[in-house]
């Protein structure tokens, strides 16, 4: 069986005037990024400088292209790369609560005895909808990486340049790209909180994502900083439906150290 590697680091939007003022956008509000989004996504965009991209996927939601656009400004590959927008990638449906206050969502849910995770308002989407999405992206992004680097070159995975244990929180720039062969695929998925935290669950309960070293599930689970990082690399084998996943490994979550 011929396995590959690749990774993807994921990137919550940069903040907008809605984050600050602790309102709901979800997807019928698209709002812009407020001037304290621009620095944080330009300073996104400095810390991954180095970094090398051979896929963008991001999505259709137009705080989270402003972001990606910033940080592929100033990213060393970022120029001849195609940034493909998808719709897979959007945020959480908060259906009637969008546009109001985070705490009145909270308060919504304790009325109705859930979590606000489990919690579903009129019009809004389920956690297991939000899952579903996730998966679909992959399966998506799945295909596309494969027509892109692999499909009629393939590479064996290598034995790993660097250790599986991740150095302290303030790590590489690059901490977990040395594991990976050529063509040392690596993909920016730039998208929103409440998404973010599905997709991370997903990743652990649904594909047993093994933590990084000293992070536990609370950590993982909770929700992203505006432009907080997070890196996974997966171990993908080739079956008759094409790449499938045969391991998750993260390397870092919710990193915010461009922040400091």
């Amino acid at each position: 069986m011929t396995l590959f590697t690749m990774a993807f680091t994921l990137v919550r939007h940069g903040e907008t005037q809605f984050n600050k003022d602790g309102l709901l956008q979800g997807q019928a509000i698209d709002s812009c990024l407020s001037e304290t989004g621009v620095q944080q996504a330009e300073a996104a965009g400095c810390y991954l400088r180095d970094v090398t991209f051979t896929n963008v996927f991001v999505s259709s939601m137009l705080r989270a292209r402003q972001t990606a656009e910033v940080i592929l400004k100033h990213n060393s590959s970022g120029a001849g790369l195609e940034m493909v927008c998808d719709a897979l990638l959007k945020e959480k449906s908060f259906g009637v609560a969008e546009g109001r206050p985070v705490e009145a969502y909270r308060a919504m849910a304790a009325a109705a005895g859930e979590t606000t995770v489990d919690f579903v308002a009129p019009g809004g989407e389920s956690e297991q909808q939000v899952t579903e999405r996730f998966r679909m992206f992959l399966e998506s992004m799945l295909r596309r990486i494969d027509a892109d680097h692999w499909l009629n070159h393939p590479e064996p995975v290598p034995s790993a340049s660097e250790p599986l244990v991740s150095p302290p929180a303030e790590g590489r720039a690059d901490e977990g790209l040395g594991a990976l062969g050529a063509p040392g695929v690596h993909a920016l998925l730039v998208g929103h909180g409440a998404y973010i935290r599905s997709a991370v669950r997903h990743l652990l309960q649904a594909l047993g994502c093994s933590p990084p070293p000293g992070v536990d599930h609370a950590h993982m689970l909770s929700l992203s900083p505006n432009t907080g990082l997070s890196r996974f690399v997966l171990t993908l084998a080739r079956d008759q439906g094409g790449l499938a996943i045969r391991g998750v490994r993260g390397v870092f979550v919710h990193r915010a150290d461009h922040l400091k």
